[in-house]
């Protein structure tokens, strides 16, 4: 049986197929009515990745760094109170109304219920203040979604990894800067989609390389240039001739190498060791549709950002893994869970059976709960018999379709839809749904949703962009304490020691845009989490590819790329 519907949302049509109406009905929920793009949308409301702001705490007084501004009517904690046993969240428990909405009283515990200051593990926290979605850091700055690293900088969606900077899904590497996509790699600077490889510059898509500069989808190559070979010495005799530690050198050559690799024909998506997947960025997986960025999946769709190992039987999954399964309509999520559906910010093992909570950590039977550790059988943060537990869930459900809550646009939420908007804790250009589906103030607010106008910066800037030096060679330690102004978006940003201690190490210039700018140029860099129809640009053949119809690549098939780089 296959269903076609109309998103309530946005109103295109979308496809129920059999496989998800069996998903559906072994997790007992209900169909979705949002398409899977507004789904994905709904969820990313829920996150605020990187956004900070200073604030005190509400329990000890003292200065914070926190993803929750100070114009918020709410509690939010530093994360060692949060994680102490100072307070109990059981202490703002409420008896559930049947005369109320369901997610009206939710709302009002939001309210009342202290929030972390940042979404982290802290107990496995090393020196790592200014990171967020993370756990087991150490001596890390401005590091998201990531875990088990060390000594890195700038990084998003990486793990196992040591004295990396400025990357996007960087997995087991070390000693790399400015990279997306690579994995169990040394030494790789400045490249996109590199397997197993050591000294790579400017390259893209290569796999038990070494020694390449410049360089398109190569396997197995030693000393090449711009894909020619050259002999050991000559090739250290041409690497010598590039003066890498310059900013207006690295610039060219950055030009230089991504115009070269543009005349080189890419694969519809990017992967390896897949069987029957689709989607992008998805590696070491069986039977993972519509995935972005899943590494080690299994029975997985419409799910994204799934980077620690295993994960198996998910639908609407965004954030994490590490040993979950029977996950629906959840964001940031992980770590042992079981059967966690319509949630937020759910994990550590004993996780099981949890439904429309936020912030619940190692608990089990969770129902409408916000900010529990190590509890089970609650109801908005009160506790109930096994019995009574399962009596008033069943009770909540059946108000929640006989009267579901309608949002100021009109959308229709019973049980089965994830949290309606009004529950998220951040305006909508906080949270990452702004950098995955931009939208305007206008457009913002006429939707429904929250804006919040970006504060002038209070610093005073020291130092201009274009007044750095271009040689690292040249930038003494007190570049340190310099406040500059971003070449891109004029905002102010910091060289911090650790990055410019990296940065010697490796030999490469100053940066002259902030992390966001530079984040937000990585993103550009990456196909979007959407499929599109397209034909092979060699043989014709009709294939799904998350690269956009008005992209310039030459997109080929799986079987027509293989033939031409392997």
């Amino acid at each position: 049986m296959k269903e076609d519907r109309q998103c309530q949302n946005c109103k295109s049509e979308f496809r129920i197929k059999p496989e998800d109406f069996a998903f559906y009905e072994k997790m007992q929920v209900p169909p979705p009515t949002f398409c899977p793009q507004c789904r994905l949308q709904r969820r990313l409301m829920f996150r605020n990745e990187r956004v900070f702001y200073k604030r005190k705490c509400d329990l000890c007084g003292k200065d914070m760094i926190t993803i929750h501004s100070p114009d918020k009517d709410r509690k939010v904690y530093c994360n060692p109170c949060w994680w102490s046993d100072k307070w109990d969240s059981a202490e703002f428990a409420m008896d559930y109304d049947p005369s109320r909405s369901f997610f009206e009283q939710l709302q009002e515990l939001q309210k009342n219920v202290p929030f972390m200051a940042l979404i982290v593990e802290y107990p496995s926290m090393v020196n790592s203040e200014y990171t967020n979605h993370a756990g087991h850091l150490k001596d890390c700055y401005f590091v998201f979604n990531s875990d088990r690293n060390e000594n890195c900088a700038y990084l998003n969606q990486s793990n196992y990894s040591k004295d990396c900077m400025e990357g996007f899904n960087v997995q087991g590497c070390e000693l790399s800067y400015e990279n997306i996509s690579i994995e169990k790699c040394s030494g790789v600077y400045f490249s996109e989609d590199i397997k197993a490889s050591t000294g790579i510059f400017f390259s893209k898509d290569l796999s038990g390389c070494g020694d390449c500069f410049g360089c398109v989808n190569l396997r197995n190559k030693h000393y090449y240039i711009f894909n020619k070979p050259y002999s050991p010495e000559e090739y250290k005799k041409k690497m010598a001739e590039y003066n890498l530690g310059s900013f207006q050198s690295v610039t060219k050559l950055r030009e230089e190498a991504r115009a070269f690799w543009q005349t080189f024909p890419v694969k519809y998506m990017h992967g390896s060791s897949n069987n029957n997947v689709s989607g992008d960025y998805i590696y070491n997986s069986k039977n993972v549709k519509e995935g972005y960025i899943v590494l080690n999946g299994e029975d997985l769709k419409f799910s994204q950002w799934i980077n620690l190992p295993p994960t198996k039987d998910c639908y609407d999954y965004t954030e994490w893994g590490d040993g979950a399964q029977n996950i629906y309509e959840c964001i940031t999520v992980g770590q042992g869970v079981n059967t966690v559906k319509m949630s937020s910010a759910v994990w550590m093992a004993n996780s099981m059976n949890v439904e429309y909570s936020l912030y619940v950590i190692a608990s089990s039977n969770m129902f409408g709960c916000v900010g529990m550790r190590k509890k089970q059988y609650y109801i908005l943060n009160k506790q109930y018999s096994k019995e009574d537990f399962e009596k008033i869930k069943r009770e909540i459900i059946e108000q929640m379709d006989e009267k579901p809550y309608v949002d100021t646009n009109g959308r229709i939420f019973r049980y089965g839809e994830f949290f309606p908007y009004e529950l998220s804790l951040y305006d909508y250009n906080e949270t990452s749904a702004f950098d995955y589906f931009p939208l305007d103030k206008d457009a913002v607010i006429k939707s429904g949703w929250r804006w919040k106008d970006k504060e002038n910066t209070r610093y005073q800037i020291t130092k201009s962009a274009d007044e750095l030096p271009d040689d690292i060679k040249d930038a003494e330690d007190a570049i340190a304490k310099e406040i500059i102004g971003c070449a891109s978006c004029g905002f102010a940003f910091r060289v911090v020691s650790q990055e410019l201690t990296l940065l010697r190490r490796f030999g490469l210039p100053l940066p002259r845009a902030c992390f966001e700018c530079r984040q937000k140029e990585r993103l550009r860099r990456m196909n979007p989490m959407k499929s599109y129809m397209r034909t092979c640009a060699k043989c014709g053949k009709e294939i799904s590819t998350n690269y956009p119809p008005d992209r310039p690549e030459n997109v080929y098939c799986e079987q027509c790329f293989n033939t031409e780089v392997t």
